[in-house]
């Protein structure tokens, strides 16, 4: 079966965040998804253009979060807790947030892209140029590197793609150069 058919399953042919049938999607929850069942979950066309856009969110629309909020699947809790955090200022959003538990691990995916902080103490990422890095992107490295622990040297242009971002330093990024996992310095790399 393939993964559509799998989270169709799953979800009953809706949407897993405000139940709609219409416009449906697989939606990879970011920053670094594992993909797959765990790591995705059934949208519907509204509901994704407000995770991706903060702008246009609709804070009725996502009244719907009283019910799938309670959902088993990692994903689906991940994606609730986040809109639930960026929403907290209306007043109920908080109130659903308080009654919400979520495993250790789950609360520190949902974490991962900073979503319920304020803009204040949100760490930022950026490339040599001072351009914001995001989770997920691709870069390249402005200069040879040489990767502690072993003889490698990362030659400068080499490309690094799907980069993950280290939470608590803003300097630091992680991706895989050839086969190895290694953490870079922000000043060291231009997006692409």
């Amino acid at each position: 079966m393939s993964l559509l058919q799998d989270l169709e399953q799953r979800s009953g042919k809706q949407c897993e965040l405000c139940s709609s049938k219409t416009n449906l999607s697989i939606y990879e929850v970011k920053p670094v998804s594992t993909g797959g069942l765990d790591g995705s979950l059934l949208a519907c066309e509204t509901c994704v253009e407000q995770i991706d856009n903060p702008e246009a969110t609709d804070s009725n629309h996502w009244r719907c979060l009283n019910d799938s909020m309670w959902s088993e699947f990692q994903a689906v809790q991940v994606m609730a807790w986040r809109m639930l955090s960026r929403l907290k200022n209306e007043g109920w959003p908080q109130d659903l947030l308080d009654m919400l538990y979520l495993e250790d691990e789950v609360l520190k995916f949902a974490k991962a892209t900073g979503e319920g902080l304020d803009e204040s103490e949100k760490v930022i990422h950026r490339d040599v140029n001072g351009t914001i890095l995001q989770a997920g992107d691709s870069v390249v490295l402005v200069k040879d590197l040489k990767v502690k622990g072993s003889s490698m040297v990362a030659k400068q242009g080499t490309a690094v793609r799907r980069i993950s971002l280290d939470p608590e330093n803003a300097e630091y990024i992680e991706g895989k150069v050839g086969p190895t996992q290694i953490v870079i310095i922000t000043k060291y790399v231009k997006k692409l």
